[in-house]
């Protein structure tokens, strides 16, 4: 059994594993960098260890320096949150050869997941609906030119590995092709030293669906719905809701059950995100995060169920503390991520926070790890905090988004803040009538991107 768990991460995530142990009786251990020494999450640990410098690579990507930690403080097992090392399989695997639980999948399956050709290949073996595209990698612009005339303009050029949006080209005719080949490649190369890429149909007005998945030891694959992710801007998410609002009941149930089906026949551990576009009725498979998620708030507010009390369980060797015939959907949540960004141009703001008032009430949740004197430094995200909301339906909800937002107080540095009274403001928003498309098309109108 597990007694202590350091968490190898740092800001609002690793506030929230620390806060799940504290629940559940165990151990906490906190790491951070030089620049972190202040940091709310080191503060309220059981114990902290310095691993490091202000850069990530020599401190939260310090594979020797997390190591020595556990040997340090003698934790047993090791939370990645999300980011960082969290779907590193080397880092998994350095842990087990270390005999400390690595609380999150398998590490053939983060290997497996982390090759979004492979991933693709095996989703098609286990029955799960993929965007038509090449069967693995396109080594020729030539090669790349047949595909496209095969299924037919606009197609995307992706890269193999990696995520964020880097690596992604869209070629909307045979003249813009080769470009965009080349182009993806140089910049998969530079990114993530691969510079595989592979090429698929290009949907012109999908959402953004994601199915929640848990899965135990003992051979239980569960789903918790799905999350509504579209509105993202240069494929990064800024708000995210649950349930969403084009899914019906019966095609909630279809796709959950393709994708436990899926986990059970992979024997996949712990849990995880498996991700689609969604457009006229048809999902699409993209790609599977063997993690937490940044936005798994929202699948709690509307579950009831703590997702990382559920991964501990999982690292222990427990049953799931629930059934799939248990869960059922309460309500509708949204979660704002709000950034120290300028809000028109997204440059990050780091600074001293002047003043810092979370809103509270009935359905309101702030995950965040500042305070007033907390000094945001500029070598990391630049995530404030989560601004979550649940309300009896989603007009409930935007109501209560609506209040909570009036009372959220934030100064020192700009923040994102007057982009969600902005989405407030909109009808397509308050309508739930938007795409993955959706939000850089409002900015740009807004004269904002």
């Amino acid at each position: 059994m597990i007694s202590k768990i350091l968490i190898a991460n740092r800001g609002e995530i690793a506030l929230r594993v620390i806060r799940a142990c504290r629940e559940v009786g165990i151990q906490s251990v906190a790491v951070h960098s030089t620049a972190d020494e202040d940091a709310m999450h080191v503060h309220l640990a059981d114990e902290s260890v310095c691993i490091g410098p202000p850069s990530a690579a020599q401190s939260y990507l310090s594979i020797p320096a997390i190591i020595a930690a556990c040997e340090i403080t003698g934790a047993d097992a090791v939370h990645p949150g999300y980011g960082f090392l969290s779907e590193n399989a080397k880092f998994a695997d350095i842990l087990d050869a270390h005999n400390i639980c690595f609380i999150g999948p398998k590490a053939d399956h983060i290997r497996l997941m982390g090759d979004k050709i492979a991933a693709k290949a095996k989703a098609i073996e286990l029955g799960i609906p993929v965007v038509p595209g090449s069967d693995g990698e396109v080594k020729t612009s030539e090669d790349a030119l047949e595909l496209a005339r095969d299924m037919g303009f606009p197609v995307l050029v992706k890269a193999a590995s990696g995520g964020g949006g880097r690596g992604m080209k869209i070629a909307h005719s045979e003249d813009e092709l080769a470009e965009a080949f080349t182009t993806a490649r140089s910049e998969a190369k530079a990114a993530f030293g691969d510079d595989a890429v592979y090429i698929e149909k290009y949907l012109e007005k999908p959402r953004h669906i994601e199915i929640q998945v848990a899965c135990d030891s003992h051979g239980n694959a569960v789903h918790l719905g799905e999350r509504d992710c579209s509105l993202q801007r240069r494929h990064q998410k800024v708000l995210e809701e649950a349930p969403s609002m084009v899914l019906d009941s019966a095609a909630r149930t279809a796709i959950g059950k393709i994708v436990t089906d899926a986990m059970e026949g992979m024997q996949y551990l712990g849990v995880g995100t498996v991700e689609f576009l969604y457009e006229d009725g048809e999902f699409y498979f993209i790609e599977m995060n063997t993690r937490l998620q940044v936005e798994h708030p929202v699948t709690e507010m509307i579950t009831g169920v703590d997702l990382v009390r559920e991964q501990i369980r999982i690292a222990n060797g427990e049953r799931l503390s629930f059934s799939q015939d248990d869960l059922t959907l309460s309500g509708h949540a949204i979660e704002c991520r709000i950034n120290a960004e300028n809000p028109r141009s997204f440059m990050p703001s780091p600074g001293v926070i002047q003043t810092y008032h979370p809103p509270g009430g009935l359905g309101v949740r702030m995950d965040s790890a500042v305070y007033a004197g907390y000094a945001i430094p500029p070598f990391y995200d630049s995530l404030i905090g989560k601004l979550i909301v649940h309300g009896t339906d989603r007009k409930d909800c935007l109501m209560r988004l609506y209040r909570a937002l009036y009372e959220c107080a934030i100064d020192g540095v700009e923040t994102t803040l007057p982009l969600f009274d902005d989405l407030l403001e909109n009808e397509d928003f308050r309508n739930a009538d938007y795409d993955i498309h959706w939000l850089e098309n409002f900015l740009e109108r807004d004269g904002s991107a």
